[in-house]
């Protein structure tokens, strides 16, 4: 009841500001006085800059050089190719962007991912998606929010209570493909698929019947080391946000119903409820960029059970960007949700540098071995600070470092190209 009476809400929230408009018309924000990245350039180097004066019509591309850290992979570097272009007309279709990256971390862990989003002429149709494929290394605590050691004991293994991390190391290949109609104004419905494949799973504690995923997994009675998330999904959205990198007004609003079927492949049936909900408020009218912003994104149970590695939780959304303070896949289980607000602010009159500060809290649900908990009973908080440089003003495109802060003394850095929401 408790999850119904939450996207009761968020509905009424879209149904509220249904009224705010897309100002699809300035996908280029007035840039007049300020500084990014390739005009420090040109400055250090004696160099002038002439405006970006060329229209979104025409496919614009940016290489640049990715790097991250995070507790999960260490340090990455790679390079990513981004693109944007309006197909249609300024003041009546989004812009569409799109992005493929190629990484390698030092913790031996390598992927090509590709993400997009697409928006035909007057936002008729639209096309998202996400495709990746590499090997991946998580920390592994088990199910749930609220355990109260650094690592959790979720099971009882040979009537010892087992109270371990785990290194879980895994290659994945995904494929998420959802097709967006628009209804009327702002909404649109949305019809999708996802074929998800986990294989070479925790080569090193495969055995370990004290791991949890081998105690979660053979309950489930799904091979240990590899299985398939075959899935459709059912998608209502709603969309008012001026721009898809920074937004500085406007609402994002995703509710979704995702069937797992064996007879697409998938390894075991079952059906997920999905919710998102983003929301941007700026609080001056001559510097937009000192806003406030808020993030909700939640999957919860309705039927079945999924397989271990697909279970939502802590960095499991689309960008894994959710759960800053925390490793990916840190709390998760069968039902789960996460909410962030954000403050972001300008530091130099030019924009060339701004901040942040977040703060985030996130509940997992555990029906499985010991440690059984509720949705919503436990909370893990997490908060920080950031950074941001501009690195294309007429892209709104950031590079953002981030330190948080959470429970059991996990903190971590975090650096990547644009916001986390």
């Amino acid at each position: 009841m408790k999850a119904w009476s939450l996207f009761i809400i968020l509905l009424l929230g879209v149904v509220i500001n249904s009224a705010a408009q897309n100002d699809t018309s300035r996908h280029v924000a007035n840039v007049t006085n300020q500084t990014d990245f390739a005009d420090m350039k040109a400055r250090i180097f004696g160099k002038e800059t002439k405006p970006d004066t060329s229209s979104f019509s025409k496919l614009r591309k940016l290489f640049i050089p990715s790097l991250s850290v995070n507790p999960t992979s260490g340090f990455e570097l790679g390079l990513t190719l981004a693109a944007l272009k309006v197909f249609g007309t300024p003041d009546n279709t989004s812009l569409s962007t799109g992005s493929l990256e190629v990484s390698a971390s030092t913790k031996g862990l390598a992927y090509i991912s590709y993400k997009h989003s697409i928006y035909f002429p007057k936002n008729n149709w639209s096309l998202q998606g996400n495709w990746l494929i590499g090997r991946t290394q998580v920390n592994d605590y088990g199910l749930g929010t609220g355990q109260s050691s650094a690592y959790g004991a979720n099971y009882i293994a040979g009537g010892v209570a087992v109270d371990e991390v785990y290194k879980l190391k895994y290659t994945s290949v995904k494929f998420k493909e959802t097709g967006y109609k628009k209804i009327v104004g702002n909404f649109y419905g949305g019809l999708g698929i996802s074929l998800n494949a986990y294989t070479g799973i925790d080569e090193g504690n495969r055995d370990n019947i004290n791991a949890y995923h081998y105690q979660y997994t053979n309950e489930l009675g799904v091979p240990l080391w590899h299985y398939l998330a075959n899935s459709f999904s059912f998608n209502l959205q709603y969309d008012t946000r001026d721009h898809p990198n920074q937004p500085y007004k406007g609402i994002f609003a995703d509710l979704g119903v995702k069937s797992y079927k064996k007879a697409i492949g998938s390894s075991e049936n079952a059906t997920q409820l999905t919710s998102e909900f983003r929301k941007y408020w700026s609080l001056s009218a001559s510097t937009p960029q000192h806003m406030l912003a808020f993030w909700h994104w939640g999957s919860y149970s309705l039927a079945g059970r999924l397989p271990y590695l697909e279970l939502p939780g802590t960095g499991t959304d689309n960008d894994e960007r959710s759960g800053r303070a925390y490793t990916i896949g840190r709390f998760k289980g069968e039902s789960f949700f996460y909410s962030e607000t954000e403050y972001r602010f300008p530091i130099l009159k030019n924009k060339f540098i701004s901040g942040v500060t977040f703060i985030n809290a996130q509940s997992a649900s555990s029906n499985t071995g010991t440690h059984r908990v509720k949705l919503f009973q436990k909370w893990e908080p997490g908060a920080g600070v950031g950074v941001r440089i501009l690195y294309n003003k007429y892209t709104r495109s950031n590079i953002c470092i981030d330190y948080g802060v959470g429970n059991y003394g996990a903190k971590g850095l975090f650096i990547n190209l644009n916001e986390a929401f």
